[in-house]
């Protein structure tokens, strides 16, 4: 894949449930087909706002099989493979690369907390067993494990489609410090800031942002990530502090929350699966009042409309 097509705006589509609790595929389709008609440049899923957690093997394979075969190359797809053994990664990092996907999203294994070398291990067995591009997932706040930079550069030398990552440290010395080790090793090498914040990250030198709010306010999205972009920092200024805004009410029951935002806006998805719940009323009160407040409810594309 070339290096263009690895930057940009990262869609992260919920996985839409039926009344009984099973995947409802027909809708992913319609959801993919909105992301991809409003902007998105890659695709990667089920990440947790997917509920990747609570899915089974067989479920996030059938996902992957959807996603490439509704985008069907228009944008990239990358499938997360993230699992906390080694071994259960390469089964569906292999399943991935069957299915067409361009590449994969490994986290860093949760619960364990592997040392550096075991973390190096891990990853170097995950993409010397396929051929398609991976993308790293850092997430020390949650997982309580880094990717440091030392051991980025490590990954690059000896893994070359070890092609980004997705940081979601929230950390701008960090974020710094990675890009200014990673230069020295691969001037190719992307990074992605966890969700809607490409203002800070692109001023340092990142490529983009992950974006689970695409799919309920993509002109919004898609503005802020034109304006970094073209390096119009300033400009993009009041459209990062809504989309921050935007991210603060809507991560509240993450899943739940965003399938509830998207409902209000008249793409129903279904619900959430334990140990999740639902909003409750005044949950939902509140965040259609916060969605008004923000001028998404009025702004934003309703139901599944085009640009």
């Amino acid at each position: 894949m070339s290096t263009d097509a690895r930057r940009g705006i990262v869609g992260t589509p919920v996985t839409p449930f039926t009344e009984d609790g099973g995947l409802d595929t027909a809708t992913l389709e319609r959801l993919v087909e909105f992301h991809l008609a409003h902007g998105c440049h890659l695709l990667a899923m089920p990440m947790h706002v997917g509920e990747s957690l609570d899915l089974t093997i067989d479920e996030r394979k059938t996902l992957a099989e959807v996603a490439v075969k509704t985008a069907s190359g228009r944008v990239p797809v990358f499938v997360n493979a993230s699992l906390p053994g080694t071994g259960q990664v390469i089964e569906l990092a292999r399943h991935a690369e069957s299915v067409g996907a361009d590449g994969i999203v490994v986290i860093t294994p949760y619960h364990w907390r592997p040392e550096p070398d075991a973390l190096l291990a891990h990853f170097a067995a995950v993409a010397g067993a396929v051929g398609i591009d991976v993308l790293l997932y850092n997430f020390p706040g949650r997982l309580g494990v880094a990717i440091t930079p030392d051991l980025l550069a490590r990954l690059i030398e000896r893994c070359p489609n070890v092609v980004g990552m997705k940081d979601a440290s929230y950390d701008m010395q960090a974020v710094t410090e990675l890009l200014r080790r990673v230069r020295d090793v691969a001037e190719d090498f992307h990074l992605f800031t966890g969700v809607e914040y490409p203002l800070p990250g692109m001023v340092l030198g990142a490529h983009g942002c992950f974006s689970p709010s695409l799919q309920i306010a993509p002109g919004l999205v898609r503005t802020l990530y034109e304006r970094c972009a073209t390096g119009d920092y300033g400009g993009a200024l009041p459209f990062q502090q809504r989309a921050s805004a935007l991210w603060q009410v809507v991560k509240s029951g993450h899943a739940a929350g965003m399938k509830a935002a998207l409902e209000l806006m008249g793409r129903p998805v279904g619900g959430v699966r334990l140990p999740m719940l639902p909003l409750d009323a005044t949950q939902r009160s509140h965040l259609e009042s916060s969605l008004r407040e923000l001028g998404v409810l009025d702004g934003e594309p309703v139901g599944w409309q085009g640009p």
